[in-house]
């Protein structure tokens, strides 16, 4: 160190070592060299942008394609009439093509009996005691089909009474269905949303990143030139997301997967855990948020 006075004033001049300036001299060269050759070569140049909504919809489409959350209630919920699909689910099941089916194969089955079996014994008795040509065989073939009238009749009851709990079934799973229907359809909103936020810091990250990508270099080139000052807090890394935003986007994807599963855990009263899904699911996309 060294000092020296002129014209009242004084000049201070901080040298170091001969070997450490020079050592400082040829890394600041390197730095320099490095520097160019980094800033020509940017990596983030050939990033494409995610598009959340193909994943999603597919190539072309958006979100507005589709119908609304409003719409996809009043279609399957407000606009529902249970007594008509009531009715509808009890003539489906109770008066179906197959029950009329199996009712007329019991049918030919009886006519088969009857004139394989009933109607030979009958003639043979009436050819035993001579009253073949007699009014009594038609009558006793009247007796017969009546028979087989009122047999026919109580296996369709029989069959059509058996097919009511089938058709109240029926009933309670479609509407079970259609508020499915519009939970999933919400749940899967709430997950596009978040998708979209996620991806959109992402893209707006990695954009940043690379037209700062010069100015990241040069703090380096900085961190170069001030070596010889000692320790001091240099940022290596472009502007990205934020950790608030991590934060909030983790716990919104994790609160709407979380609400999903809960959606399918039912507990011994019968009701559902969905809430309890919803805050486990967020816990972990906080803390899988802040651990990057």
């Amino acid at each position: 160190m060294g000092g020296g006075k002129s014209s009242g004033k004084t000049t201070t001049t901080v040298r170091y070592a001969s070997y450490i300036e020079n050592r400082h001299s040829v890394f600041l060269q390197d730095t320099y060299t490095n520097r160019v050759a980094a800033v020509a070569d940017n990596p983030f140049t050939d990033y494409v942008d995610v598009e959340v909504e193909d994943a999603f919809f597919g190539a072309g489409y958006t979100i507005a394609s589709f119908p609304s959350l409003y719409d996809m209630y009043g279609k399957f919920m407000a606009g529902l009439d249970i007594e008509t699909l009531w009715s509808q689910a009890f003539e489906d099941t109770v008066n179906s093509s197959v029950v009329e089916d199996l009712i007329s194969a019991e049918s030919a089955l009886m006519d088969d009996d009857i004139e394989t079996n009933s109607i030979p014994r009958i003639q043979a008795g009436m050819r035993d005691v001579n009253s073949v040509l007699a009014s009594t065989y038609p009558i006793a073939r009247a007796v017969v089909e009546d028979a087989k009238v009122k047999a026919l009749a109580k296996y369709s009851a029989e069959l059509r009474y058996r097919l009511i709990p089938v058709a109240q079934d029926r009933w309670q799973t479609h509407l079970q269905w259609n508020q499915q229907v519009v939970s999933i359809y919400s749940e899967i909103m709430k997950f596009y949303y978040s998708a979209k936020h996620d991806v959109n810091e992402d893209n707006y990250s990695f954009d940043a990143k690379r037209v700062l990508w010069p100015f990241t270099v040069l703090e380096f080139e900085r961190a170069a030139l001030g070596a010889l000052q000692g320790a001091t807090n240099t940022r290596t890394d472009a502007a990205g997301a934020s950790t608030t935003s991590r934060v909030m986007s983790g716990a919104l994807s994790g609160a709407a997967m979380g609400a999903m599963v809960g959606n399918t855990v039912k507990n011994s009263a019968g009701g559902t855990y969905a809430g309890w899904g919803a805050v486990a699911g967020a816990a972990v996309g906080v803390a899988a948020a802040l651990t990057y």
